[in-house]
């Protein structure tokens, strides 16, 4: 049995689970027994930490609960994920990610954890990303970027974060408009944001969430936005498809896994908190105004759907393009 069908098979027995009946459901009864453990496998800042503590206070404030969040960062999100996948199944540590975590596996053969050994739980929420150049850059528009780059192939620079979804959007995005851009690649949001504002890089790609703030500075000139209509943060701001550059809706995102074996009834009750307090009116606002989320809270089943098509997907883009991680 391959991977992906290890994990689909994994991921619909628990969304089967949803259904049991009480007698099955009490078998979670005494969870949780002390800290859960909510594992970022990134540092402070970014997207992944705050969207995970946001969560955190409303459970710890609706629950009474005693959730401790734990940076655990390296390799692009692997030191996290092992942790996770190392950790006993009991409901006592869950694994909050962005979307670089399913990349992983195809960027690096020798994990030092199996795939398998997590399992999907849900995705929170996704946001499009945005392309922005800096203000002395003469592109209003990414068809503007296209076009200048049809005429100066590999000259035009664009701050990307190494193996991340965004340096394989270009890629692709380079393929289906048959331009050459000078991508490069940053081993953090710190570095990539320092060189494009000090217009160092002509553009960069990053979530709208972590773009818009120098947007709104008027450090950063947004030309574009990924997802399939425009963001709320930027409404007067043409997507890709708009401007009639060749690419296909792409998304940030962000999810939580469990270490594989953790009990179904405890997953179901996790899942219904989560989904309870992304739902508040003060936490949507929050993930609305400050990462532009379009909150998802999708099935254990319908996550791991998701992944496999989007791992297959981009891992295609990556072989294709003989993509490396730096």
């Amino acid at each position: 049995m391959s991977l992906l069908r290890r994990r689909a098979v994994l991921a619909g027995g628990v969304a089967a689970s949803l259904g049991a009946p009480a007698i099955v459901r009490a078998q979670g009864a005494s969870w949780p027994s002390g800290a859960i453990r909510f594992v970022v496998p990134f540092p402070p800042g970014g997207s992944t930490d705050p969207i995970t503590r946001i969560i955190q206070a409303k459970l710890t404030e609706t629950l009474g609960w005693n959730v401790v969040v734990e940076n655990k960062p390296g390799g692009s999100g692997v030191v996290g994920a092992a942790v996770a996948a190392k950790a006993a199944p009991d409901g006592q540590t869950w694994l909050f990610v962005f979307d670089n975590h399913i990349l992983n596996p195809v960027w690096n053969a020798s994990l030092p954890y199996r795939d398998e050994e997590l399992m999907p739980v849900m995705q929170i929420g996704r946001s499009a990303q945005g392309i922005a150049a800096h203000p002395t850059r003469p592109y209003n528009t990414f068809a503007e970027v296209i076009a200048a780059a049809k005429k100066a192939p590999g000259k035009i620079s664009v701050g990307a974060l190494g193996a991340s979804l965004a340096q394989i959007f270009l890629a692709f995005l380079q393929k289906e408009n048959g331009v050459e851009l000078n991508v490069v690649p940053y081993k953090g949001g710190g570095p990539l944001f320092q060189d494009a504002l000090g217009g160092v890089t002509d553009l960069s790609i990053s979530s709208l969430a972590n773009m818009m703030p120098h947007v709104r500075a008027g450090k950063l000139k947004l030309v574009g936005v990924t997802g399939d209509k425009r963001s709320k943060l930027a409404p007067d701001v043409a997507t890709l498809g708009e401007q009639g550059v060749k690419a296909l809706a792409s998304y940030s995102w962000w999810g939580v896994y469990a270490p594989a074996g953790t009990p179904a009834p405890i997953v179901e009750r996790m899942h219904a908190e989560i989904a309870k307090a992304v739902r508040a009116p003060d936490v949507t606002q929050k993930f609305v105004e400050q990462f532009d989320m379009e909150v998802v809270l999708n099935s254990p089943a319908e996550f791991a759907a998701l992944t496999r098509r989007e791992q297959e997907f981009w891992g295609k883009v990556i072989r294709d393009n003989k993509l490396k991680p730096d």
